[in-house]
């Protein structure tokens, strides 16, 4: 990491040199931005008017970072040392990434999913201290004057938006979901160096749809069943107008929408500003990435590749996006050509246009004619048999759907079949690992949506990838907000998605993963910002100024920008 010597040091964005703080007394110990507990040195004790306020031994990060990690374990399971993050993140922010960023295999999955999802179902009752912002739909004309509170049209790079329709799988939480929010941003800071002072959660309360939260006394959002139609449209694009108004370099990233509305809000916006859907874009850009270093293990091109996706939700059509839109960028084809190389299926079986209105707006285009798909062939196993494809993809939460049987048939047909199990969480998954390798005699190419031990098979042991959002959508927003892009294309996501491939562990051995591991993803988003970055160039839509040509340039001038999980010397703003 470039160090304050660093020609790019004086950037704004640079995490280097001394920091300004406007506290002093108690206030800069309740200022989790300043807050060094501890570890502040004699002088700023002395200059902060911090003596009498402290213990007297002055200790460094790295035993403050011991002392919680002890506090942490003794918690007895993984919520409580989720609520235990949480108070210290409250407390101070860098203690709190840097314990996160030491033990960052063991703690991921605590201040993600799965725990993550219990802290959202419990919101209301863990509820301590509020973080973000809380918009209503009842207040909708008052949002500029809310956002306003989070500073000026500088003061914000990211903003991450949830309504609270579909959370990590447990479907409506209401207000809650200013938790999913919150956790996108401290991946973004983990994982891709963003700022955690120029960030901004944001939850839209439209009302919920789950009875248990609006029978709850304690329920802390709307007491109302969810708005639809023509009052929530007009919500959410106040919600953008505002925002854009209010921090006009803001990336703004969409989580967990609905079914009925993900599509149809990026759709929208897509094309006005530099947005994101994670559930759309994010899983769709990794799950490409594993495929297509599946794909150059298994000497299949990508022209020639046949795609079957059991579950055509909005994971399912993103990666089927994601997808068609990298076939059509890579090989010329026209896009409807590149979506015939993929079968959907849903609840209905094979996606046919007979369906109509029974489609989504992301399903529409992979509906196929129903004169070539008899009703009896239309459920996986005959997909299978028929369409001979290279790749299964699983995202329909369907537990065991693919059968020793399905497997076998797709192996009959192909050398090394690819086979991704996507759904969350474990219990969830459409096959384990092990029995794809076992029924395929080890031939197969794996990735599933949770982290799963090593397989061993014949002799042999084989280390299973993990689709995780985290290491793609943190490097492309770190993109979007450095070349301040006025859109961000689908050129972009598939310069990322080649980024991300070309770290694939498996393409140097193929029984190793096909994706990195999450332990190496602050070096993976310095690749895929970069990639991001010139091909923002390259279509004139970068708005920053002074981006570098050189490569090794271009990583320092990246690297400089990403906040480090460090103290940092403050100086009194008087």
């Amino acid at each position: 990491m470039p160090g304050s010597d660093s020609k790019f040091s004086h950037l704004p964005r640079a995490a280097v040199g001394p920091l300004t703080c406007p506290y002093e007394g108690s206030s800069v110990l309740q200022s989790s931005q300043f807050n060094k507990g501890s570890a502040f040195t004699e002088e700023e004790r002395s200059a902060f008017k911090l003596r009498g306020l402290l213990p007297p031994n002055i200790q460094t990060l790295d035993e403050q970072v011991e002392r919680a990690y002890q506090q942490y374990s003794s918690r007895p399971d993984d919520l409580a040392k989720n609520t235990f993050l949480s108070s210290m993140k409250a407390q101070n922010e860098v203690l709190y990434y840097k314990l996160i960023q030491t033990h960052l295999k063991e703690m991921f999955s605590v201040i993600y999913t799965p725990t993550e999802g219990d802290a959202i179902q419990n919101y209301s009752r863990l509820f301590r201290k509020p973080e973000g912002c809380f918009l209503n739909i009842n207040d909708q004309d008052r949002i500029e004057e809310h956002l306003s509170a989070f500073g000026t049209g500088d003061d914000v790079d990211y903003i991450v938006v949830s309504d609270g329709e579909e959370i990590l799988g447990i479907g409506d939480q209401g207000v809650g979901a200013i938790l999913i929010s919150v956790a996108k941003l401290v991946i973004t800071t983990l994982c891709a160096g963003i700022h955690p002072s120029r960030q901004l959660p944001v939850v839209l309360d439209c009302g919920t749809n789950n009875e248990e939260l609006l029978n709850d006394q304690l329920y802390l959002g709307l007491r109302q069943h969810r708005a639809r139609g023509e009052r929530y449209d007009d919500f959410v694009d106040k919600f953008i107008q505002a925002a854009r108004k209010r921090f006009p370099k803001a990336y703004i990233h969409f989580e967990d929408f609905g079914l009925n509305n993900a599509r149809r809000i990026l759709d929208r916006y897509q094309s006005q500003i530099p947005c994101f859907n994670d559930d759309i874009q994010g899983t769709g850009c990794v799950t490409l990435a594993a495929m297509l270093a599946a794909l150059e293990i298994s000497s299949v091109k990508l022209e020639d590749v046949r795609v079957v996706i059991f579950g055509s939700g909005t994971a399912g059509t993103g990666i089927a996006d994601q997808i068609t839109d990298t076939i059509a960028t890579e090989t010329g084809k026209p896009k409807d050509d590149a979506s015939k190389q993929i079968w959907c299926i849903d609840k209905p079986g094979l996606l046919v246009k007979s369906l109509g209105d029974k489609l989504t707006d992301g399903q529409r285009s992979f509906a196929r004619d129903d004169k070539d798909w008899p009703d009896n062939e239309r459920d996986l196993e005959s997909v299978i048999k028929k369409a001979q494809p290279h790749v299964l993809i699983g995202t329909s939460t369907k537990p065991g759907a693919f059968t020793e049987n399905i497997i076998r048939e797709m192996a009959r047909h192909v050398e090394r079949p690819i086979v991704f199990p996507l759904s969350n969480p474990t219990r969830l998954h459409e096959a384990k690992p092990n029995d794809i390798y076992k029924w395929t005699e080890g031939r197969a190419l794996v990735a599933t949506g949770s982290p799963f031990p090593p397989v061993k098979y014949n002799g042999k042991e084989y280390e299973v990838a993990e689709c995780n959002n985290s290491t793609c959508f943190p490097g492309i927003g770190l993109g979007a907000v450095l070349s301040q892009c006025r859109l961000l294309s689908k050129k972009m996501l598939v310069a990322a998605v080649e980024a991300l491939k070309a770290r694939s562990p498996a393409l140097k051995d193929a029984d190793k993963p096909l994706l990195p591991d999450v332990e190496d993803v602050r070096d993976i988003s310095v690749d895929i910002a970069a990639a991001v970055i010139k091909c923002a160039v390259q279509e004139g839509l970068a708005q920053q100024d002074g981006i570098p040509d050189d490569d090794s340039e271009l990583r320092e001038w990246i690297q400089v920008q990403m906040w480090e999980a460090g103290y940092r010397p403050l100086v009194s703003k008087k």
